[in-house]
């Protein structure tokens, strides 16, 4: 059985479209940048950095041509590195050239920052392909951007990269570590136990016989160290001086922007309150993997009916509240669904599942994306999946007039790529910072040193994991797993996901769920990998979900998916990589992005990567990058096309008539004292038809345009003055 050929039914537009054209120049590079993500190594932080750097060179590619947006790097000082630009040069603001400019600067940086990609001899040869079905010359390297669209392409491309080369990533040393190193010898998941810890509060490397990133590259050093703790002193997007922290440890200052404080540590001698939310955060994650099989007797709705609508002013803001917000027998969290899809007016249809299928395809599904574009990259699927829905209504926050597929492609992608980076940059810097233990490490030490529920029994700690009948139990004389020699009598024993250990054929087998040993626990993940190769807090999922609902939330004017609801469908026997499964076609549904977003966050218990006190903190801090972003892209686009474009008191000022036009003139008239500088016929899916700016001939107030190469349709005819912009429908009905 061909594992991981699983059906998507509209999340992923499939190359073929792309490359057919009938994608915005746009949408193509950013397919094919998500493309040669999924064949590079695996590192959301530097991803999250070429998608932002990416969106944010096409952007400027195409608003230079505009006198009513702003541009983000030309022309402007970011991060202490100047861009110089001077509107006004270009020889040529045709539709054709500025997607030559996209076009160029897209190339240009892809091409820089793959070339060392693990898979680079196929994701620079369709970088090439792409640059020549457009019709361009890669050897055309010109960066004088008054001669040539091209030209400003190159020139953006440069100063992109050689900012990039400066803003703290060490892009230069192949974003090595400068200073970290871990304080905790490795755990070699394949062994039992956890002996060579020294801090449970702190991260432990992992040591594989073969470790393989989730983008299925072979690392030659199976022992990963740690990816991006220095990452929070790469240079933001939005994010401000005042939102940072600094702290200094081994003489290295690591930053934290948005730091919500430390998590919850283990006092393996004293014990208290922090060391009991410790306790049971991390033994949650334990009893939700007894879950994780599809013969699990509970079932549940999982539909926008039963679950999502959560109020996220509920979330809990201490440890100790964490108890009310978790299901922590059952799984899930407090919301209740929503009574109707307010699209449709109607009831959401129940989808009745196995909750063991359930936690399964949701571990899978949001690990890294259903195809291992990294996180960040996975939210790109995600707005491209909303961009094409044929019922989004692509206005700006739900208002004004609508929107062409390459300025919304444009504007979604720098507002979503901004807040993906500066998600990266905080939440890893506080991973840096805070260097907190992963779930296996924590799990397995607190197995070795025993129950902390009752010290009348055998075996107490401190330090050792809460007992919970039916999930976390002593082993007792009798018992299957006391060994033959009962070695492991009085050891602690785990109702779970049994682990790689039971699993044979991938395509056949399924681990299924039983009691074991609680020293040899397993996430819910592949034996290669097992465990993101950095520190747990904050949780990256929770804070790049959130941030990204908040982005597609603002951006689009409204909480919910087109239509009322996003699905994506994992199919029966198919979806499951590392064993088989699920037994039964699994459509995965939200109402709304936030929904989305807090399943996200779910999947990362279910999948045994983050225990409560990494995934709160990351919503939280999530939503406040999320909104910071969005504000100051929307800041750049200015007020026309995007917002009130028929101004009311414009409107009455001038008019268009004939309209319908039944023959090859159209005559505009209006007060004289309004002084237009240009006019633009755009289609309606945003491409510019005429420009008449020079030529524009105006006799008391009247304008007469030549339409006569103006094809039968509906247009919008945009004059635009020193300080005011206004657009009208004009329908050619010749």
């Amino acid at each position: 059985m061909l594992k991981n050929c699983f059906t998507i039914a509209v999340l992923i537009v499939l190359s073929i479209n792309t490359l057919s054209g009938q994608q915005s120049v746009a949408r193509q590079w950013n397919e094919v940048l998500l493309e040669a993500i999924r064949e590079d190594y695996a590192r959301p932080t530097i991803h999250a950095r070429n998608l932002f750097h990416v969106s944010a060179a096409m952007y400027d590619a195409w608003a230079a041509f505009d006198d009513y947006t702003s541009t983000y790097f030309l022309g402007n000082t970011i991060n202490q590195f100047n861009i110089p630009f001077e509107k006004g040069l270009l020889i040529d603001d045709s539709e054709a050239a500025r997607e030559e400019a996209i076009s160029y600067a897209a190339y240009r940086i892809m091409t820089h920052r793959f070339e060392g990609s693990p898979g680079a001899a196929t994701s620079l040869r369709r970088f090439d392909e792409l640059l020549s079905s457009l019709g361009y010359d890669k050897t055309i390297t010109t960066i004088d951007y008054t001669a040539s669209a091209a030209g400003l392409g190159n020139y953006i491309a440069e100063f992109v990269i050689n900012y990039g080369l400066q803003d703290g990533a060490n892009e230069a040393n192949a974003y090595e570590n400068q200073a970290y190193l871990p304080i905790n010898q490795f755990l070699a998941p394949n062994e039992p136990g956890n002996p060579n810890i020294t801090d449970p509060n702190r991260w432990q490397p992992l040591a594989f016989d073969t470790f393989i990133d989730q983008s299925g590259n072979v690392i030659a050093d199976n022992t990963p160290e740690f990816l991006g703790p220095e990452w929070g002193a790469v240079d933001p997007f939005a994010m401000q001086i005042e939102d940072r922290t600094t702290f200094e440890r081994d003489g290295f200052n690591y930053y934290g922007y948005h730091d919500p404080g430390p998590p919850p540590y283990l006092d393996p001698e004293n014990g208290g309150s922090p060391s009991d939310e410790y306790k049971w955060g991390f033994s949650m994650l334990a009893v939700w993997s007894g879950h994780l099989d599809a013969t699990f007797e509970e079932t549940i709705d999982i539909s926008p009916g039963a679950l999502g609508n959560f109020d996220f002013d509920d979330f809990p803001d201490n440890w100790a509240d964490y108890r009310a917000f978790y299901n922590y027998l059952d799984g899930g969290d407090p919301s209740e669904g929503r009574a109707m899809n307010p699209v449709t007016g109607m009831p959401y249809t129940p989808q009745v599942v196995s909750r063991g299928d359930y936690g399964r395809v949701l571990a899978e599904f949001w690990a890294d994306g259903p195809d291992s574009e990294t996180p960040p990259g996975h939210w790109f699927t995600l707005v491209n999946y909303v961009n094409d829905h044929p019922l989004l209504e692509k206005r700006f926050q739900g208002q004004g007039q609508l929107i062409g597929d390459l300025q919304w492609d444009l504007m979604s992608y720098l507002v979503l790529g901004g807040a993906m980076h500066d998600v990266a940059v905080a939440a890893w810097g506080l991973k840096g910072k805070y260097d907190y233990i992963r779930p296996i490490s924590a799990i397995r030490y607190m197995a070795e040193k025993g129950q902390s529920s009752n010290e009348n029994l055998a075996n107490y700690s401190l330090a050792g994991l809460p007992l919970v009948d039916g999930h976390i139990e002593l082993i007792t004389a009798g018992d299957e797993l006391v060994g033959d020699n009962n070695e492991h009598l009085n050891k602690l024993k785990i109702y779970g996901w049994k682990g790689p250990d039971f699993i044979d054929n991938e395509a056949t087998d399924v681990a299924g769920v039983g009691w074991i040993l609680a020293e040899n626990w397993w996430p819910y993940q592949r034996p290669t990998f097992v465990t993101p190769p950095f520190a747990g807090y904050v949780s990256g999922h929770s804070t790049y979900s959130r941030a990204a609902a908040e982005v597609l939330t603002l951006l689009t004017g409204t909480e919910y998916f087109p239509g009322g609801m996003g699905e994506f469908t994992a199919a029966k026997d198919e979806f499951l990589v590392f064993e088989d499964g699920p037994s039964q076609d699994i459509v995965l549904q939200w109402a709304t992005y936030r929904d989305a977003s807090d399943q996200c966050s779910l999947s990362r218990i279910w999948g045994g990567i983050h225990p409560p006190a990494d995934d709160i903190p990351g919503r939280i801090i999530g939503k406040t990058i999320g909104i910071q972003a969005f504000e100051l892209a929307a800041s750049l686009f200015g007020d026309d096309p995007i917002q009130g474009l028929e101004d009311e008191d414009l409107s009455n000022k001038f008019s268009v008539y004939p309209n319908p036009v039944i023959n090859a003139e159209v005559i505009v008239k209006m007060n004289a004292a309004l002084n237009p500088k240009s006019i633009e016929i755009v289609s309606m899916s945003g491409k510019l038809i005429s420009h008449y700016q020079n030529e524009l001939q105006i006799n008391d107030g009247t304008i007469r345009l030549d339409v006569s190469e103006l094809n039968n349709g509906i247009y919008l005819l945009r004059i635009k003055g020193d300080d005011w912009r206004s657009i009208k429908k004009l329908i050619i009905q010749k």
